[in-house]
């Protein structure tokens, strides 16, 4: 950015929540033609929220309906990254409340992604549809090393859900905890795990513990982001909404509910919806700015 031209706002809003306190805080810049790179990241070091987004004017092919489609860009602290869910919720939040609730297009560099956004008694919800999912398995050794970065013993984990690689936009782990005790335990060798995520082109680690057939609890570490642990993570919900779905432990129609943040005290909900027919993932819920 050059040193005369005018500095963009820079928003805050939190996602997956309607309190300011709850949910996944991230910074949105809704107009980043005057920043480079180096601006981007220089801006989500200087807040410190697991990403932040940016917007900039959108592809000539991409689509949407006229005045509400965008390029976006995320950045952690430490680096871009390919796809944010919790970002974009917050950008879209941001969008509706300056040009009405409805439907934006944006082109992330994993792909397409639509977001509805409605408003009910002032309350706005934002719902992401997730580029097309895929699973890959992990490697025994890989696992052991995942397993010995977090502290947790094999035998630990539920044997109902067999660790997996999702990608729904970026990579994560989905490692199952047996007890909501072991979940909440978490207590990692940042460095250990960090190396381990970069050789695995990972994002985070999504731990889960099922309370029931529709409801989870989930965590994310986020050494990878230079955060030891993201609040509620959007793309994560979305692999996982995938990876359920294809090993058979949900319904191919579904709506889930992935609570997370409340060992952080940031309480925050994410509603994942499976649609029979459809491979993609829909992720949902409430944002709000924050000050």
């Amino acid at each position: 950015m050059t040193t005369n031209a005018p500095r963009p706002e820079v928003l805050r809003y939190t996602a997956f929540s309607g309190d300011p306190d709850g949910g996944n805080p991230a910074g949105v810049v809704l107009d980043a033609a005057a920043l480079d790179d180096s601006d981007m990241l220089a801006i989500a070091a200087g807040l410190g929220y697991s990403e932040s987004a940016f917007l900039t004017a959108p592809p000539k092919d991409l689509g949407g309906p006229e005045g509400r489609a965008y390029s976006i860009r995320y950045f952690s602290p430490k680096a871009e990254v390919p796809f944010c869910g919790h970002a974009t919720v917050a950008t879209a939040v941001a969008l509706a409340e300056r040009t009405g609730p409805g439907r934006l297009v944006f082109a992330t560099r994993a792909g397409t992604v639509p977001v509805e956004v409605s408003e009910e008694g002032g309350t706005v919800r934002a719902t992401l549809t997730s580029v097309e999912p895929y699973i890959d398995e992990i490697g025994p050794a890989d696992l052991a090393e995942a397993l010995a970065a977090l502290g947790w013993p094999a035998a630990d984990l539920d044997p109902a859900f067999p660790p997996r690689i999702a990608f729904a936009g970026a990579r994560h782990l989905v490692l199952a905890a047996a007890t909501r005790a072991r979940l909440a335990d978490l207590a990692y060798d940042f460095q250990r795990l960090e190396a381990f995520m970069h050789r695995l082109d990972l994002t985070t680690l999504q731990l889960v513990w099922r309370e029931s057939p529709a409801v989870f609890h989930v965590r994310d570490p986020f050494p990878v982001g230079g955060v030891v642990e993201d609040p509620a993570t959007g793309a994560a919900a979305a692999a996982f909404g995938a990876y359920a779905r294809e090993l058979g432990l949900v319904p191919e129609d579904a709506v889930l509910t992935l609570r997370q943040g409340e060992d952080l005290g940031r309480p925050g909900e994410l509603t994942v919806t499976l649609r029979a027919g459809d491979p993609r993932v829909r992720v949902g819920g409430t944002g709000v700015r924050i000050g």
